[in-house]
């Protein structure tokens, strides 16, 4: 029998052929839109990778600092929106409030962030420093990368079934076929080893930024 791409809709995966009596036939479209998984599975990366850069190392990190909200003018926002902030040597930040009449509720704003941070205002600004960590405080550090690790695994997790479930479903009102179905679920486990893969390597840079 003949094959040919079908010209009554425009979907270029929809196929028909010609049976015997040279009529046509339309071949149900078994291609799967992996779009929205992709997308999730990104989304969830980038969330580990922000997570990462927001934990305190050794080193001054401006990133340490993106948590931080201040109230200005009866709104909490963020400290990146209020003013500028620099690496100003290694363990230390400068803030350069662009309005200097809320330079003190920056501080109260670092002071109450739990960060270990400790801060000081000049005529210039503020300075935030980095106190060394302890050995004790690094193991600590190092715990709350791992439970980040191991809820992005977990969303990826859900990521996953719910791809799956979606392909049970395409499957089971015939719009995808069996052996479809398992080329897709591999398709779909490798994306999540990949992306498994990567956040365990940012776990590892991140810890060892922190025992450094």
């Amino acid at each position: 029998m003949g094959q040919k791409r079908c010209i009554l809709r425009p979907d270029p995966f929809c196929l028909f052929k010609f049976n015997q009596e040279q009529r046509y036939v339309i071949i149900p479209d078994m291609s799967y839109d992996f779009n929205k998984f992709k997308k999730s599975l990104v989304g969830t990366e980038e969330w580990i990778k922000k997570e990462f850069s927001g934990i305190r190392t050794g080193q001054a990190s401006p990133a340490v600092l993106d948590s931080v909200r201040v109230e200005s003018y009866g709104v909490l926002t963020p400290l990146t929106q209020v003013g500028s902030v620099m690496s100003e040597g290694p363990r230390t930040l400068r803030i350069a409030p662009w309005d200097v009449s809320i330079t003190k509720e920056i501080e109260k704003a670092i002071t109450l962030s739990n960060l270990g941070l400790s801060v000081s205002t000049d005529d210039k600004g503020l300075r935030v420093n980095f106190p060394e960590l302890t050995a004790e405080r690094r193991v600590q550090i190092v715990k709350v990368a791992k439970e980040k690790l191991e809820e992005g695994k977990k969303q990826i997790r859900i990521h996953r079934d719910d791809a799956m479930k979606d392909l049970q479903a395409k499957e089971k009102a015939g719009g995808i076929g069996e052996d479809e179905v398992f080329r897709h679920q591999k398709e779909i486990q490798k994306m999540v080893d990949e992306v498994n893969k990567k956040m365990e390597e940012y776990y590892i840079k991140k810890e060892r930024e922190i025992m450094q």
